[in-house]
């Protein structure tokens, strides 16, 4: 062989090797596991929490049926497998499908095959629940349904045990922790006042969505601590985020400080798996090393392709130079890398639009772009109510729906009802008719959805049924329904004290008045 070619075979070789170990990031498996693991659990979280309330919201005989929205809607412009039909069953059948392939990668035993397969089975989660939310009407309209669909996108690329993790998904990962807190950040300061004069926690432990057990201890601090909790939510997701994308350990003190936060609002309230989610994704940039110095119980030789412990922990604080010690035992297919290269600058060319909206002055909060649902713009909480509304729903069985009628009051799972009785924490599970109702206030009580529910408590329907803590009925008819709003707040420590109550509640008066089922016949 020629010299001269043979130095620039040599060459070439040396820049594919050095290019690979930037592409590896064996000092992330740690990091990997927990993606991989963490948002599969969540995902056979999500699949659960439809199985047990989409037949009664949106099946057939549901508040929303799927079968009426598919009719008049001529062209459904999102993917769903329920485009062609919608039955109960097939709805079971893709719920039980997305819950036996999640439980799989939870189990690690995707991620034991080639790259291939734990790429395929996030796919098909993705898929699955994307056809579940795409005909979800209003009981799926929140933001971190397409977060999770996001996510799960992006993670199928992060390939299986037998490759290292590529450092492109991983910094896509740490993106859209970035869009994810940065947006909330910024949906904050061009919102309400109250998040410009530190106050809005004055409020909002007590008038969220569905506090949990510790949110009325929580809202009972001082009023000095919350001022320093909004100066920390700021400093967390306006500044924070940044620092996602510096070297290590930096990045890692960053996600640190994500997850800290994300553990005070999941002990505070229950937002079913958005807090969750912003933990795990906030992984992507914590390396073995860091993840090691500090629970010495995690190994720093996950990978069988990275050599030795010692090498690893080298790699991890020499960086990138480090990486390409170890990369030289990966075994990446160069299909595979090719694969994770087209889905990166996918991702990259989507997130166009939401860097476009996080510096718009009419931000848009909770969006996706394109019928595929990835690069979303993220965001929460912009305003904060003031006063909590709650909407409650009375039966009774007398003849006539007068003030003498004993009225009773159905009990739900989630939201505030019994003055007594403590907020249990649910998240990660989403109680979706709870949280609708928490909205009916702050919009108007004539939804659609809501007349139909009143219908099926007059008709004791038995799923319906089953979405409540407590029917006063026992499984009965009540000849009439109605709705009541209240003014709830927190009882203070002294009134505690003296009634037990946890809530104080003044009625405000007749949201809908007594309805009723026409005569049969």
């Amino acid at each position: 062989m020629l010299p001269h070619i043979d130095a620039a075979r040599r060459r070439r070789n040396v820049g594919i090797v050095e290019w690979t170990a930037w592409f590896d990031a064996p000092e992330y498996e740690f990091a990997r596991q927990v993606l991989q693991r963490g948002i599969a659990a969540i995902y056979f979280v999500a699949f659960l929490s439809s199985l047990n309330q989409f037949p009664a919201l949106l099946g057939e005989r549901g508040l929303l049926p799927v079968p009426e929205f598919l009719a008049r809607t001529s062209r459904l412009r999102r993917p769903t497998l329920f485009s062609w039909r919608y039955s109960d069953r097939l709805l079971r059948a893709v719920c039980w499908g997305g819950l036996a392939i999640a439980a799989t990668i939870v189990l690690g035993l995707p991620q034991l095959g080639p790259p291939w397969v734990p790429m395929l089975a996030f796919l098909a989660l993705w898929l699955l629940y994307m056809s579940i939310v795409n005909v979800g009407q209003t009981f799926y309209g929140f933001g971190w349904e397409m977060l999770l669909l996001e996510a799960g996108f992006i993670v199928a690329f992060l390939g299986s045990n037998q490759t290292p993790p590529p450092r492109t998904i991983l910094i896509l990962l740490a993106w859209l922790v970035f869009r994810l807190e940065f947006g909330a950040g910024m949906i904050k300061i061009r919102g309400g006042q109250e998040w410009r004069d530190l106050t809005a926690l004055y409020y909002h432990h007590e008038t969220q969505p569905m506090p949990g057990p510790l949110s009325r201890q929580a809202h009972l601090l001082p009023k000095a601590w919350h001022r320093v909790e909004v100066l920390g939510n700021h400093f967390a997701q306006l500044v924070v985020p940044f620092f996602l994308f510096a070297p290590q350990p930096l990045a890692s003190v960053a996600a640190g400080i994500i997850i800290f936060t994300q553990f005070w609002l999941v002990a505070s309230g229950n937002f079913a798996w958005l807090n969750w989610m912003a933990i795990l994704l906030a992984f992507a940039a914590v390396s073995d090393p860091v993840a090691h110095a500090l629970v010495p119980a995690i190994p720093l030789d996950w990978h069988p392709a990275t050599g030795t412990a010692a090498e690893t922990a080298a790699g991890g604080a020499a960086g990138v130079s480090g990486a390409a010690t170890s990369a030289a035992g990966s075994q990446a297919p160069v299909a595979w890398l090719v694969v994770v290269l087209v889905a990166t600058v996918l991702l990259v060319v989507l997130s166009y639009r939401p860097v476009e909206n996080l510096f718009s002055h009419y931000q848009l909060m909770n969006a996706a772009f394109n019928r595929w649902q990835l690069g979303n713009t993220y965001g929460a909480f912009g305003t904060v109510t003031k006063q909590r509304i709650e909407i409650a729903v009375e039966g009774t069985l007398a003849a006539e729906p007068d003030d003498t009628a004993d009225w009773r009051e159905y009990g739900f799972r989630g939201k505030p009802g019994d003055v007594r009785r403590i907020p249990r924490q649910w998240a990660p599970y989403h109680l979706r008719l709870d949280w609708l109702m928490w909205f009916l206030p702050l919009r108007t009580v004539h939804e659609q959805w809501f007349y139909a529910f009143l219908a099926k408590l007059l008709e004791a329907d038995r799923p319906t049924l089953r979405l409540l803590r407590h029917d006063p009925f026992d499984g009965g008819r009540p000849r009439w329904v109605r709705a009541r709003s209240y003014l709830y707040r927190f009882a203070t420590r002294k009134e505690f004290r003296a009634t037990g109550q946890r809530w104080i509640r003044i009625p405000l008066g007749e949201s809908i008045p007594p309805l009723s089922l026409p005569p049969e016949g």
